[in-house]
């Protein structure tokens, strides 16, 4: 039997970058699914603030250069990989100056949400599938953390949905309480989301152009949805709610090794 391949998308992960409980979350468990015999690659976006000397990243230039539609623009990828200190795994870090080239992750120094987030997430789902299929490698299950990632789920079963490289791919998406109050500019958010085929319908979970919008669509469209920490906020317990039959607790993270183990050779099938 061959090996899972197991990928995670994230928007943090530890040692790199420590901004939430997501990143601990990103230590731990990619490293005991490999020391479970599970193939495993993660791609985060290279915020400005990861030290990129003392972390040994350094430029993958074949993989470089993918352009990346976001509304009218396009932005290039520059690609960058380093290995997790405690283990052989390989971490892809998307990097664009002008997304990503700045001191701070989704606040700048005096603590304003950014305008550009919702096209900084975009750029990163888009991105991220892109890449992994540059890299030709075929994951069992694609593991989406946090709310940056919630348009992975949507791109995957719609647009990838029969790309030779996702055809067979299980969603699942973790969500975290890293909430967020910030309304992004409707005019054009939704025309930044849309690939060439997307249709307006697909996009009906992430009409608020908010927090609960990206955390809904990824929801929407995974196969299932499993809460990132112990106690979650009413707000979020809402948004799970109304996806009962997908829902997963919370693992604790004395059990999470086996847990995780079974959950995600349930979901290969």
């Amino acid at each position: 039997m061959s090996k899972l391949r197991i990928l995670y998308v994230a928007s943090e992960c530890e040692p790199f970058l420590i901004a939430s409980n997501a990143s601990e979350f990103l230590k731990k468990l990619p490293v005991d699914m490999q020391n479970n015999g599970m193939e495993i690659r993660i791609l985060v976006p290279r915020f400005g603030n990861i030290n990129e000397i003392k972390n040994r990243l350094h430029e993958v230039v074949r993989l470089s250069g993918i352009n990346i539609v976001v509304g009218d623009e396009e932005k290039s990828i520059i690609l960058k990989v380093a290995s997790m200190p405690t283990a052989k795994i390989q971490v892809y870090f998307i990097d664009n100056e002008d997304y990503f080239g700045r001191k701070y992750v989704f606040t700048d120094k005096e603590g304003k949400f950014y305008d550009d987030n919702d096209e900084r997430a975009i750029f990163f789902c888009k991105g991220a599938i892109e890449t992994v299929k540059k890299l030709g490698w075929s994951p069992d299950v694609v593991h989406c953390v946090d709310w940056m990632t919630g348009l992975v789920p949507m791109y995957l079963k719609t647009s990838y949905k029969d790309d030779p490289i996702f055809k067979n791919s299980k969603v699942l998406f973790s969500v975290f309480n890293n909430e967020f109050t910030h309304v992004f500019g409707k005019e054009s958010f939704f025309d930044k989301i849309k690939l060439a085929d997307t249709e307006s319908d697909m996009l009906k979970s992430i009409e608020t152009a908010d927090f609960n919008g990206f955390i809904k669509i990824g929801m929407e469209y995974a196969d299932k949805v499993i809460k990132g920490e112990e106690k979650m906020s009413e707000n979020i317990t809402k948004l799970f709610n109304e996806f009962p039959e997908k829902t997963i607790d919370y693992i604790k993270s004395e059990t999470s090794s086996t847990k995780f183990q079974e959950l995600y050779a349930e979901l290969a099938g």
